[in-house]
């Protein structure tokens, strides 16, 4: 897809993952949840993309599967090791792919959850290393005090056990263990979701820092689209099981070509009550990825739909300045993106009298 193949860390190519629904006495297989449908999307080394939709439709199952802790159905994951060059992931034996895992970790989206509470600090960090034979003793010891201060935490918690932490700790650590072998690329599936606002910045700013000083390459799963924006060089929008959009953040922002995409930046909340702006109300409910719609999955929602949309899927294809885009219409379209502030109308809100200057009332 992408036209700088030199720079190309990892390209997926019609990546799928249907779940098998069964029934019966006999379990038989009567239809498969198609929880990624065909996807096709590349990362650049050194960059984020970030990869945004509604709950349900796929986000997770992406980064799972391209990681090979979901098998996929069908596809390619291209990823191209420092050591073996161009690998399909998604074909690789046992042997090979253990010999290409320590270049890609993931972080996981609870912090409670992704932690063994049976396992200090040190051996959660340590594990890696351990298990890929990179350190032992001492030496492994410095290893995770020096992980624990790259991502703020002192190394006198080595000790402890994860009970011990909050959740911004407790994620701090996820983060350490995933930097443990120094991978290219880091899958994060919503790091920040289950944390305080005050706290996600923390770690955003740190994810940031570490992708600066280690060079890190990241696949950011989110549905927040204001902590996407923050952080991404490059937004895919995806809808049950497709990615409808991928662009440059500020193009797909400003500019989105998908009546979808407007949909969900419309959603954004704005920071001044003040200042209003035009609300797109989609109809209907999101459909099943075990029954989808025939055509463009989006149709039955969209107001601009038209016949060719119920029976055709649209490709996504390039429509410019690697602008990507599913949709019939996409060149015709004039959508409302997130705007500007200085192009927002200021509404006059009347000003509530402070108490002090309240009239005594009459006796």
């Amino acid at each position: 897809m992408a036209s700088d193949n030199t720079k190309m860390l990892l390209e997926v190519k019609g990546l799928k993952k249907h779940f098998p629904i069964t029934g019966g006495f006999f379990k038989r297989v009567i239809g498969h949840v198609k929880a990624v449908d065909g996807i096709n999307f590349y990362i650049k080394e050194g960059e984020t993309l970030g990869l945004v939709g509604e709950s349900g439709c796929g986000k997770s199952t992406t980064g799972r599967t391209i990681m090979r802790l979901l098998e996929p159905t069908d596809g390619e994951v291209i990823f191209n090791d420092p050591n073996l060059g161009k690998v399909n992931l998604a074909s690789l034996e046992r042997q090979q792919l253990n010999k290409v895992r320590p270049n890609m970790q993931i972080i996981f989206q609870d912090p409670f959850s992704s932690l063994n509470p049976r396992l200090t600090v040190g051996d959660t960090v340590g594990e890696p290393l351990s298990v890929q034979g990179v350190a032992s003793g001492s030496a492994l010891r410095d290893r995770v005090a020096e992980l624990l201060r790259e991502v703020g935490l002192r190394p006198e918690n080595m000790t402890r056990y994860p009970h011990a932490f909050s959740g911004g700790q407790r994620q701090r650590i996820g983060i350490a263990r995933a930097l443990a072998l120094n991978p290219k690329l880091i899958i994060c599936d919503e790091p920040v979701s289950a944390l305080d606002v005050s706290i996600q910045a923390q770690v955003l700013n740190l994810l940031e820092d570490l992708q600066q000083k280690f060079g890190l390459t990241y696949l950011f799963i989110a549905h927040d689209l204001s902590v996407v924006e923050h952080i991404s060089d490059r937004v895919a929008v995806m809808y049950v099981g497709y990615i409808v959009e991928m662009a440059t953040t500020d193009e797909l922002y400003y500019n989105p070509k998908h009546p979808y995409t407007e949909a969900l930046l419309a959603a954004i909340p704005r920071p001044d009550p003040r200042r209003r702006h035009r609300p797109v109300k989609l109809p209907g409910d999101v459909p099943s990825p075990a029954n989808p719609p025939s055509g463009c999955y989006f149709h039955p929602r969209c107001r601009y739909a038209e016949d060719i949309c119920k029976n055709e899927r649209p490709p996504l294809r390039d429509i410019g300045d690697e602008h990507w885009v599913a949709c019939h219409f996409a060149e015709s379209l004039s959508l409302q993106g997130v705007p500007r502030v200085s192009d927002i109308p200021i509404i006059d809100v009347p000003k509530r009298r402070d108490t002090a200057e309240v009239e005594a009332p009459e006796i």
